[in-house]
Formats: C-alpha cells, sequence, structure tokens
C-alpha cells in the first residue's frame, strides 16, 4: 500500500520544484494518487501484479493475459500516457491551471513553460481539464439555479457575423445553466437551447427533490418547478427585487461572474465546441475551494 503523499494546496514556484525535483518524484507522487491501497492493473483492476525489476514504476499483470502477462506503467490509462511530455511538465501545468482562481491562458501556458507550439500548452489543457470532470451527487439544502449567456457583443464584431439581433436570446451566445447548493458545490451545463424542458431536465438531474429551497429568479422557464414538486420561489429581478427573505441568487450569480471573468480576462475568447470543459475547470476549482490538496485531487483524476 503506497503511503498518502501530504497535501499541497496553492504551491509557490518553490514549494512544487522542492516536492517535484525530477521525474522519479513525479512518479513516486502518481502512484501514491492513483493507487492508494494498492497498485492495480488499469486493464481488468486485479491487484495480483508484479513489479519489473529492472524497470522501476512499470509492473506485470498475468490475471488478463495468463500466458505472456500484461506490463504497464504508471502512466498507464491515464492522460499522460503516449505524449512527449514528461510527467513533471504535466504537474507543473496542472499547478498553473490551478493556481489561479480565473485560470491561465494556454497562450500563458506556452510562455511560461517555454513550449515550442501552442498547440502543444492547448492540447495539456484541454486533456487535463477533460480529467478534472468529477462525478456529480444530487445537490441539497437551499439551492439556487440561473442561467448566463457566453460569448461577444453582435456590435463588436464584424460585419459580416453580425445577426442584427438584440439581446442574449436573439444573439449567437452560447447558454449556460448552473446550479448551486449555498456553502456547497456547483454544477453547470452548456445548453443547446435556454428553453424550459432543457431546465426543468437539468434541475430533475442535478438537483435533489428533497431540497428545503429552490431559488430562482422570475425567468418563465422555471414556472412548473413547483408543480414538479419542488419548493420554488422567485425573485423578480425586472422588479429590482433581489433579495427575499431567504430567497436570491446571489451565489449562482457570483459564480458566474468569476467565469465571466476568467473568459474575459484570461481566455478573451472561448469557442461553443470548447466552453464544456472551461466550464468544467471553473467548476472544478469552486468545488475544490476548501480543499487542502486541490492539486492532489486533480492529479489523482488525470
Amino acid at each position: 500500500m503506497s503511503k498518502r503523499p501530504k497535501a499541497v494546496p496553492q504551491m509557490t514556484a518553490a514549494q512544487f520544484e522542492a516536492t517535484f525535483p525530477d521525474e522519479e518524484a513525479c512518479k513516486g507522487y502518481l502512484v501514491a494518487r492513483r493507487w492508494p491501497n494498492g497498485v492495480h492493473c488499469p486493464r481488468c483492476g486485479s491487484v495480483k501484479v508484479f513489479p519489473v525489476k529492472s524497470m522501476p514504476f512499470k509492473w506485470q499483470c498475468y490475471a488478463c493475459t495468463p500466458n505472456s502477462g500484461y506490463r504497464f506503467s504508471v502512466i498507464a490509462g491515464t492522460i499522460f500516457e503516449n505524449t512527449n511530455k514528461g510527467l513533471r511538465d504535466w504537474f507543473r501545468v496542472v499547478h498553473l491551471m490551478l493556481a489561479g482562481k480565473k485560470g491561465t491562458s494556454a497562450l500563458q501556458i506556452q510562455r511560461m513553460m517555454g513550449f515550442g507550439s501552442y498547440e502543444t500548452a492547448h492540447s495539456m489543457c484541454h486533456k487535463i481539464r477533460a480529467a478534472l470532470i468529477e462525478p456529480e451527487e444530487k445537490l441539497g439544502g437551499i439551492v439556487e439555479v440561473d442561467e448566463t449567456f457566453i460569448g461577444g457583443k453582435d456590435k463588436n464584431k464584424h460585419w459580416n457575423k453580425r445577426t442584427f439581433r438584440t439581446g442574449p436570446y436573439g444573439s449567437d451566445k452560447t447558454p449556460v445553466i448552473g446550479a448551486v447548493s449555498r456553502k456547497g458545490n456547483v454544477i453547470a451545463r452548456v445548453l443547446d437551447k435556454v428553453t424550459r424542458s432543457n431546465a426543468e431536465a437539468f434541475i430533475r438531474e442535478v438537483v435533489s427533490d428533497k431540497v428545503s429551497l429552490l431559488a430562482t429568479d422570475e425567468h418563465g422557464i422555471y414556472v412548473g418547478l413547483k408543480k414538479g414538486g419542488y419548493p420554488h420561489a422567485t425573485v423578480d429581478h425586472g422588479d429590482k427585487q433581489y433579495v427575499y427573505g431567504a430567497v436570491h441568487t446571489q451565489t449562482i450569480e457570483g459564480f458566474w461572474s468569476l467565469f465571466k471573468r476568467g473568459i474575459v480576462g484570461n481566455f478573451h475568447k472561448v469557442s461553443r465546441k470548447y466552453l464544456p470543459l472551461y466550464v468544467a475547470e471553473f467548476q472544478f476549482r469552486y468545488n475544490n475551494r476548501n480543499n487542502p490538496d486541490i492539486f492532489g485531487a486533480a492529479i489523482a483524476g488525470c
């Protein structure tokens, strides 16, 4: 059984150098994070694996391949497999992405890491974002739900790309819906279109029907929630009503603010195709904001 590494939250550059001085240290850390209860075969799950004495951090499994044995390394089945970058480079990129609460762009990663191409940094960042997608449990307690739109203003686009329609619903901005449990986790999804059926399907998927309160704004897509069995209450932003007792959407709006500041300030432009990955990245950082070992949680997911 591997000893669980010490938590290393939000490391400084000096702390990173001390914790991961070489590839061997990174491999040892990955073994302990990936297999805290002992190494097992990534192909069949068998715990009866045998270390290859002449090759550190490699094991042989005969359960899934009885005749010749299946040989695997510490990076087998991870995002680090079949790449030209060493674990130390990957760990540095993960650290940089988690260090700032508004994220770090691939262009900045390229500059700081000294990569020869932007595509290398871009690919690594997206693989890490995909690995940060965590299993989700339904939200309980007091839950807030709200939607937002990501994309540039129509007036700022080139004339042949303008829609000449006003408001987020008339433009080609990408809608994102989110739900957050107060003092808890957030879950967000990119939508094809903001409709009542899409909103209700999202809420049924991520919000427990045992919540004490489901708070939204006055948008029409939420009108059927009370009939659906949820203790639904609203605030009317159009009438400048933002807080009514315990009813408000300020927590989810705070997450949207953080997300949009990151998109505009750090990434500048995000395509609709890759937006779900950026949502996953911000969701992971938010949900691990109080985790003393956010770096370890990220590495374990890779």
